[in-house]
């Protein structure tokens, strides 16, 4: 019952998120927004003093799963999974 009482908040907080991020990102607000919300509401139940606790713990979840996502693709674009090989342990043919 909480999600759509405060949607259009949460995405307009989502949008200002992802305008500060690097071009190129491919998180959409909505996406972020589905994320964070659950986020908030998927665990243990909570219980925020005020609209601008939930609101401050939601753009700490946004903020979050942007760094989550910025590490995932770091490590993908570094390699990821693949093991290092020393030169010295290669043939040269």
């Amino acid at each position: 019952r909480l999600l759509p009482l405060v949607y259009e908040e949460l995405r307009l907080l989502a949008a200002q998120r992802l305008s500060r991020e690097v071009p190129g990102q491919t998180l959409q607000a909505t996406a972020l927004v589905h994320e964070a919300y659950l986020r908030l509401v998927g665990g243990p139940p909570q219980s925020w003093d005020s609209k601008g606790h939930f609101f401050e713990a939601a753009a700490e979840a946004m903020r979050r799963i942007l760094v989550e996502n910025a590490r995932r693709k770091r490590s993908e674009k570094r390699g990821g999974s693949l093991q290092r090989v020393g030169l010295d342990s290669c043939e040269i043919s």
